[in-house]
């Protein structure tokens, strides 16, 4: 794999890139756990309680993304990381979710 000698960094958008970079991490990370939440409600090892929690925090978690991406000026497609093999974990219209 080759790599190049230098990165290369604009100093006039580096911190649009950071912030696009924290919020695809945080995004990915929040599929992760959604997609982790339904496999739990799936196998029944959750009581009501707990699922009607579940929902509702996840349910949190999207809008406050929604809120950000909304703030910054970004979509999906913006906070889209190419994870290679590990993509499957967060694609959640794989499995119709």
């Amino acid at each position: 794999m080759n790599l190049p000698d230098r990165i290369a960094i604009d100093p006039d958008t580096a911190a649009d890139d950071l912030v696009r970079l924290v919020l695809a991490l945080i995004e990915t990370l929040r599929q992760v756990v959604e997609r982790q939440a339904i496999r739990r409600v799936d196998s029944g090892s959750l009581s009501d309680d707990q699922i009607e929690r579940l929902g509702l925090t996840l349910m949190q978690l999207e809008q406050r993304m929604a809120e950000m991406k909304l703030h910054f000026g970004l979509d999906d497609q913006d906070l889209a990381l190419n994870l290679g093999p590990l993509t499957e974990l967060t694609d959640l219209q794989s499995d119709g979710a």
